[in-house]
């Protein structure tokens, strides 16, 4: 059985990715700052659920030791966690900077490059960022500059992790949505075609097939989960 972590599991795709993997048979340790959303896993014996901050290094850090330490061996990593905020580049100040660069980056590099050493050391692991869209089109980063950069780092940290586990069974993958299709964003664009937007239901596919072994060949991934959006 691979044991998996998921960051941000409380959240609309978070949920959905923990029911998909749950669903095949994966040992899933769920991070979260709360598990609201997550009643549905809470009596299976392969599920189990941490609250903290993963934007405080040092929690971080005592977290993933101990999880390893735990069970030995950990195949995969999702890092789910994150945030979004609008603002163009004349009111993206540096304040608004260091909130998405900890929200988006930090807390997944806090728990990652730990995770990353323990894969080179086993040779196997999949790590798996969640990028965003704006980042390989620019055209739609005007409006969320401080976002867009926040974002721009895990493809950085992927390609810089994907250098050092050459000849390593270890992959570094990035995930690029669209527009995801959750009540929130429906909520704040209700004459949008939803149609078009990316299933969260269809994004945990992909973060299943990335870390089963049907994934086993595949080398510095992304992954364009664009639909029609």
């Amino acid at each position: 059985m691979k044991t998996i972590i998921i960051t941000g599991a409380n959240g609309n795709l978070g949920a959905v990715t923990v029911k998909k993997f749950l669903e095949h048979d994966y040992r899933v340790i769920a991070v979260a700052r709360s598990g609201s959303e997550l009643g549905f896993a809470s009596d299976n014996k392969n599920f189990e659920l941490h609250q903290l901050d993963l934007s405080d290094e040092n929690t971080s850090h005592l977290f993933i030791k101990k999880a390893i330490s735990l069970y030995g061996s950990i195949e995969g990593g999702l890092f789910l966690a994150g945030g979004f905020a609008m603002g163009n580049i004349e009111s993206t100040t540096g304040d608004a900077l260091r909130k998405m660069f900890a929200l988006n980056f930090e807390t997944a590099y806090h728990i990652s490059h730990i995770l990353f050493e323990h894969m080179l050391q086993n040779d196997y692991g999949r790590l798996v960022f969640i990028g965003a869209k704006p980042v390989l089109q620019p055209e739609h980063a005007k409006n969320s500059v401080a976002y867009t950069l926040s974002k721009s780092l895990l493809f950085s940290l992927a390609n810089i992790l994907n250098a050092a586990a050459e000849g390593k069974n270890v992959t570094a993958s990035v995930v690029a949505p669209s527009t995801i299709d959750t009540p929130s964003n429906r909520e704040s664009m209700p004459d949008a075609d939803w149609s078009k937007w990316v299933k969260p239901e269809q994004i945990a596919d992909v973060l299943e097939f990335i870390c089963s072994d049907n994934g086993l060949p595949l080398r510095e991934p992304v992954y364009k989960i664009y639909n029609d959006a």
